[in-house]
């Protein structure tokens, strides 16, 4: 189970009212929430394997590069000798060092790579993982890595903790009438507007759905376009207007699948006494409460 962590403690923090928190006033209420979700996600699913996925840039420079506008309405502080700083209200900003002690005392490790996003390291994880994968996440960026043969899914939480969905191929299919290996190239040929991804002007999903079911891909799209015989003169004219923006949006994209992340300690130990300790003293001095409770009861015993 490979966990998009900053997807699910920004939603745990939306999520969960800021009531109860720490002695000292320090807001708990995405700590909670993450604790509540870990205790569903490895209930319900029992996994083997836990990694907490990290941004350790979560807008890379390489990325920036090739396409400027790529999470720039996201930033609230641009940064010259460092990564921008990401838009999060500041009661979320100071739970992240505890939400990484709460994982750790859990035994989840938490990996990062750096100059690359969580989706990469979930991307390269799931690529050389050997055994089936769930990817739980609320980004349907990631709904390109889905691989039927491989066991790869997802565990979609956009629709919240009690609406969890398993996203396969067949279900993007229904959804969007591709493939679940052509998603990458049906966002870049639709847009996001959520990660500045502008998208070929005047194509949308009905239309980015069509290309790529009759051409498989941007390659074949580009090409029929440049042959005059890919769909109609008004795509074709669309397609060839944006020949620029499509040279770099797929590397932008694509999730990377190789990273030198190095051994990875990522079983789920079962709970004994010595890690009990450390994570109910890390509850009672934070006032964690019931949700660390749940959280180790999770835990294979």
């Amino acid at each position: 189970m490979l966990l998009d962590t900053a997807s699910l403690y920004f939603r745990a923090f939306y999520g969960v009212p800021d009531k109860v928190r720490a002695s000292d006033g320090t807001s708990v209420n995405a700590v909670r929430g993450l604790l509540d979700m870990i205790a569903k996600l490895v209930s319900t699913y029992r996994p083997t394997h836990v990694v907490a996925c990290w941004d350790d840039d979560w807008r890379p420079a390489w990325r920036v590069d090739l396409l400027p506008s790529y999470k720039a309405h996201r930033v609230v502080e641009a940064v010259a000798s460092g990564p921008d700083r990401e838009e999060a209200p500041d009661p979320l900003v100071v739970q992240i060092p505890l939400i990484r002690e709460a994982l750790a005392v859990l035994g989840i490790p938490v990996v990062g790579a750096a100059e690359h996003e969580a989706d990469d390291v979930i991307g390269t994880l799931a690529t050389t993982a050997q055994v089936p994968v769930d990817i739980v996440t609320g980004d349907r960026d990631l709904f390109q890595l889905i691989d039927d043969e491989r066991g790869i899914r997802i565990v979609y939480t956009a629709r919240g903790m009690s609406n969890l969905e398993v996203v396969d191929d067949a279900a993007v299919f229904a959804k969007y009438g591709i493939h679940a290996a052509q998603y990458a190239d049906f966002a870049v040929l639709r847009g996001d507007p959520s990660d500045g991804l502008p998208g070929v002007a005047g194509i949308g999903e009905k239309s980015a759905a069509a290309l790529l079911t009759a051409h498989t891909d941007l390659a074949g799209i580009a090409a029929a376009a440049e042959a005059g015989t890919g769909g109609t003169p008004a795509q074709r004219a669309k397609i060839l207007a944006a020949a620029d923006y499509l040279a770099v949006a797929p590397t932008v994209v694509r999730v990377v699948r190789d990273l030198d992340l190095g051994g990875i300690d990522d079983a789920l130990r079962p709970r004994d006494d010595e890690r009990t300790a450390a994570a109910e003293a890390l509850a009672e001095r934070w006032n964690l409460g019931s949700s660390m409770t749940r959280a180790l009861a999770a835990l294979p015993a």
